[in-house]
């Protein structure tokens, strides 16, 4: 998922502020599942809705972004394991790693309790988990 460093990305040096990577993991982990098929409006849809909270989130910082960059962020799906997705991501300058998070969501009723994905996500996320496709 390309993302253009504005302005308001940044801190008074010109830098990406910290938190905005988050921000950018974010989109990344929206985007890949829209683009395989998965609304979030369709989760809402479900006879049961279900939303995703992130549970943990390790960001290793290795160079900044600066103002104007094109940066990519890059998304893997590692593993679906009961109530968790594990992913990995990374925001990248021109082929280069900047920053990457692991990251664990855990799918959840509407009231915050954990709960199994639906059978419908499972198989739309399956295809495109890394091992899946490392195998394949």
């Amino acid at each position: 998922m390309p993302v253009r460093v504005y302005y308001e990305d940044t801190d008074f040096t010109g830098l990406v502020y910290h938190a905005n990577y988050v921000r950018y993991f974010e989109r990344g982990r929206s985007d890949f599942l829209r683009a395989i098929g998965v609304g979030h409006a369709d989760l809402l849809a479900e006879d049961e809705p279900l939303a995703f909270v992130v549970s943990e989130l390790n960001i290793k910082y290795l160079k900044p972004a600066r103002i104007d960059d094109a940066l990519v962020v890059r998304t893997v799906y590692e593993s679906v394991k009961g109530v968790r997705l594990i992913i990995r991501q990374t925001v990248e300058r021109a082929g280069q790693v900047l920053c990457r998070a692991e990251v664990v969501a855990v799918c959840i009723h509407l009231d915050g309790r954990p709960r199994r994905p639906t059978r419908a996500l499972v198989e739309k996320v399956t295809p495109w988990l890394a091992g899946d496709r490392a195998a394949g």
